[in-house]
């Protein structure tokens, strides 16, 4: 890995905690060692990055492509004990919400093509969540994609202009928390409904009816939002904690 890091944006300035990483198998994994190892020492929001991930992972233990110093790859970790097992969905609608907005800062034009990748793993604790961390990539200035992936795009390929990404990075998890503590902080409800139309709005074919694969391949019809997602990789994984 070559090329030498220039941010706009120091760690001390960062809105919430960072930790950047020359190079790692997996942001999620290192993240969940973390917290394991280090329980409450490590702080909510806590958010690690990688210039190079080795093993990124992607939905059904796909794998996530990303070219070194070009992207962001980065987890972070949540303690939502105030929401729900049954109601985990809210946090997905945060996420994905924090990211279309911040990219709907720089384009409106991402279609059809997957620019992101969404990976949601949650600990749950009796009927409660007690640890969710969330495992992102977002294309930012790859120019060249060499899987088989039927549609990657970046942001660059879009606009024809370089990004900073760590900017952009801190734009999504300032966005990230403001939703965030805004759900933490209402009893009433009112903030989930509110998201929950949002997220709705901005879901991607939300009209009509549209043709899908399944998972053995065959083709199927479904109304718009019974299929949709902001981004065309996205999953949310919930294991027992023990």
């Amino acid at each position: 890995m070559k090329k030498e890091l220039n941010l706009m944006i120091t760690p001390a300035e960062f809105p919430v905690p960072l930790i950047i990483l020359p190079e790692t198998d997996s942001t999620n994994n290192y993240l969940t060692q973390l917290c394991n190892e280090q329980q409450s020492a490590v702080r909510e929001f806590t958010t690690v990055i990688a210039e190079r991930q080795t093993a990124g992972k992607g939905q059904r233990g796909n794998s996530w492509e990303s070219e070194d110093c070009r992207n962001i790859t980065f987890s972070f970790v949540l303690y939502p004990t105030f929401i729900e097992a049954r109601r985990q969905f809210i946090l997905s609608q945060i996420v994905s919400l924090s990211i279309k907005e911040e990219l709907d800062e720089w384009t409106k034009r991402i279609s059809e093509k997957k620019i992101c990748g969404i990976l949601i793993e949650n600990d749950l604790s009796g009927h409660h969540i007690g640890r969710s961390i969330s495992g992102i990539g977002v294309n930012i200035n790859q120019e060249t994609f060499r899987s088989d992936a039927p549609n990657p795009v970046s942001l660059k390929q879009i606009t024809g202009q370089e990004h900073e990404r760590y900017l952009i990075l801190a734009n999504i998890m300032r966005r990230l928390k403001e939703y965030y503590i805004l759900l933490q902080t209402d009893s009433s409800g009112n903030a989930a409904n509110c998201i929950a139309e949002r997220y709705a709005r901005s879901l991607f074919r939300r009209e009509g009816f549209h043709r899908y694969a399944d998972a053995d391949g065959q083709r199927q019809c479904a109304e718009g939002q019974a299929l949709c997602h902001p981004f065309a990789a996205h999953a949310l994984c919930s294991r027992l904690a023990r």
